[in-house]
């Protein structure tokens, strides 16, 4: 079937955690993930730039080798806001882009997602829970398990109801790699540069949102207008990598990559 290449998040992770999840959208299609430089089996050396204009190149050299004139895109969080990058660099070689919970297309909104992380990680309950973890000797009884309830507890303030973490694929994050990424793009705000691209080509996309996402619904709404298309929409569950229990929601990603180019979200006026 069709091709789509799917961005996971980070930066600096990789893409074991968006699964087994996601290979519910290989249903008469083919998926192709990859680890993104500084993350996961992609290592590099410390002096090896790992900014967003590296990953974007990293994006059209694997575009080339696949033999592909036009991608069709699956990202989510960092890798939504990828994929955006590499539309505002290469539009001629995007077919179409699904954005599931994408990081934000401005530092102002990024700043936002931030003091709400820190709100809900300083939550009494979740202070409790860790202080209990501390107190428990499990790390000296079983460091697995140790391991496994400190990175549910690192990863708490994504969701609405914290103990949801639990269901969580476990993921590693190399620090330097996010840190470059974040610097790289400075007081970023793409969306002037989405709208020109937008008054000049169609930019068939979706732009989806969990109900209850720390990356707040009005700021996915606001990806979805500076493309100036049509394409949002808002899933019950507290977190898009909880899609394993609202398979459902797969539903508008998969008829959205699936669609022929005839088919594609046409672009409404701004």
């Amino acid at each position: 079937g069709p091709l789509v290449v799917v961005l996971h998040g980070g930066p600096g992770a990789h893409h074991d955690y968006l699964l087994p999840q996601y290979d519910l959208l290989a249903n008469r299609r083919e998926l192709f993930y990859y680890d993104q430089r500084g993350g996961g089996q992609s290592p590099v050396s410390r002096d090896t730039p790992v900014g967003w204009r590296e990953h974007v190149a990293d994006l059209e050299a694997l575009r080339s080798i696949l033999g592909v004139e036009r991608l069709t895109v699956c990202g989510y969080s960092w890798g939504g806001l990828l994929a955006v990058l590499y539309l505002l660099e290469h539009p001629a070689h995007v077919e179409r882009l699904a954005l599931v919970s994408p990081a934000s297309i401005t530092v102002a909104y990024r700043r936002e997602f931030e003091v709400e992380f820190a709100r809900r990680m300083a939550a009494p309950e979740v202070q409790l829970e860790r202080d209990a973890l501390r107190g428990s000797g499990l790390r000296e009884r079983d460091p697995a398990a140790y391991q496994r309830r400190a990175f549910e507890l690192s990863v708490a303030g994504y969701f609405r109801d914290f103990h949801d973490a639990r269901k969580l694929t476990p993921f590693r994050v190399t620090a330097r790699t996010q840190d470059a990424v974040w610097k790289s793009l400075g007081e970023y705000d793409l969306r002037p540069q989405l709208r020109e691209l937008a008054s000049r080509i169609p930019l068939p996309h979706l732009v989806s949102s969990t109900a209850h996402s720390i990356r707040f619904r009005s700021r996915a709404r606001e990806s979805s207008r500076a493309c100036c298309t049509p394409g949002w929409s808002s899933f019950p569950s507290g977190i898009a990598r909880m899609w394993k229990r609202h398979r459902n929601s797969f539903g508008p990603s998969t008829s959205f990559c699936l669609r022929h180019e005839n088919h594609a979200v046409q672009p409404r006026l701004c």
